[in-house]
């Protein structure tokens, strides 16, 4: 199932996207390799999956999180909120 990054996912694979997409293009400078369209999308599209591997090495770190008890709590408060006050 589907589950939102944790809020560390988000800071280190932005910070690695940053420094990977730099080491690229830096890479592709030594390599003479004009600047362009076909050179940016690679840069971009490399430096995502850098990014993302570092984004699951977090959450493989964290471990698995609890799942949130939201359903649990909104109905509590249904309840109590259906309940007359004396």
């Amino acid at each position: 199932m589907f589950a939102l990054p944790s809020m560390w996912n988000l800071i280190i694979s932005t910070i690695v996207f940053v420094i990977a997409a730099w080491y690229l293009n830096r890479y592709l400078d030594e390599m003479a390799i004009g600047k362009g369209m076909t050179r940016g999308m690679l840069v971009f599209v490399l430096a995502s999956f850098v990014s993302w591997g570092a984004g699951e090495m977090v959450d493989w770190i964290q471990g698995p999180q609890p799942e949130s008890q939201t359903s649990k709590d909104l109905s509590q408060l249904m309840k109590a909120a259906s309940q007359p006050q004396p």
